[in-house]
């Protein structure tokens, strides 16, 4: 099998065994530690990702589980050596996906007061709590149309941007973590994304522009809001085993505060905000 133009230092592949071979040199595993991994000969996986050996459906799973590639990319494995697709893609309106519509409701509401975000694999907002319209004050009409991308809306001049008071630091977070993510997944649509978001110029509030204090235990979002200036940690948190597509690429952002001010700022709760225009939730 021919191999396709370089794309992000790694071949394009045109089958299984090239696709299994850029997934191994993406994640920098050899055939050796695969193969003791898997419990197969280097051989045997030599032989599948050259094309001389054709894998069977529980190899496949086998070598994408111990690689650790995204669900959809499993399912193109899998297409591309002739089998279905061994993980359903549901909507998450989907009847059999209500429970996990339920622990998301829960999770978003019971972060209040402080901002929550559910997003898709490329940062399109899926739904938000309420305190979440704390980050859409003065943000540009088109860039709350659906979908919203929440890495867009944060670093856009027209979005977030001119509030960040630290924003050089916050876009490279961002941007860094974007790249990460481009390197895990070799996702297209993440890459125009971040081709997108590097464009964007980089305005300052004219507040604090200092370096990053090491002492810091994450990168802050500092933020000029109607409440004052707000300091915010953020985690994410995804579904542990997933077994289905969509579920596997969802994520909750959680903004927490990072000092006593912010606390106590929103302690009463984000006044008139109302639930955020982005569309239908979950």
């Amino acid at each position: 099998m021919a191999v396709g133009e370089a794309h992000g230092g790694l071949p394009v592949p045109s089958g299984a065994g090239e696709a299994i071979r850029a997934w191994r040199a993406r994640r920098r595993v050899s055939q050796l530690d695969l193969a003791l991994r898997t419990g197969v000969s280097t051989k045997h996986i030599s032989f599948i990702e050259t094309g001389r050996s054709t894998p069977t459906r529980d190899m496949i799973t086998r070598l994408a589980e111990q690689l650790d590639i995204p669900l959809r990319d499993r399912n193109k494995l899998l297409l591309l050596n002739g089998y279905a697709p061994a993980y359903p893609e549901r909507d998450l309106d989907d009847p059999e996906l209500e429970s996990v519509r339920g622990a998301l409701h829960q999770v978003l509401r019971g972060h209040e007061p402080y901002p929550a975000a559910l997003v898709d694999r490329v940062w399109n907002l899926v739904d938000a709590n309420e305190s979440l319209a704390l980050f859409t004050v003065d943000v540009s009409a088109e860039l709350l149309e659906g979908p919203v991308n929440v890495l867009r809306l944060s670093l856009h001049p027209d979005g977030m941007a001119p509030r960040i008071d630290n924003l050089p630091e916050w876009r490279a977070h961002v941007l860094d973590r974007l790249r990460r993510q481009i390197d895990a997944t070799d996702d297209p649509e993440l890459r125009d994304l971040h081709s997108e978001l590097r464009t964007y110029p980089c305005v300052t509030s004219g507040h604090d522009m200092s370096a990053m204090d090491r002492r810091s235990i994450a990168v802050p979002l500092r933020y000029r809001s109607e409440r004052g200036r707000l300091t915010f940690v953020s985690t994410t948190a995804v579904f542990g085993t997933p077994l289905d597509v969509t579920v596997s690429e969802l994520a909750v952002e959680a903004f927490f505060p990072a000092d006593a001010a912010t606390m106590r700022a929103l302690a009463g709760g984000v006044t008139g905000a109302g639930e955020p225009a982005f569309g239908d939730p979950v």
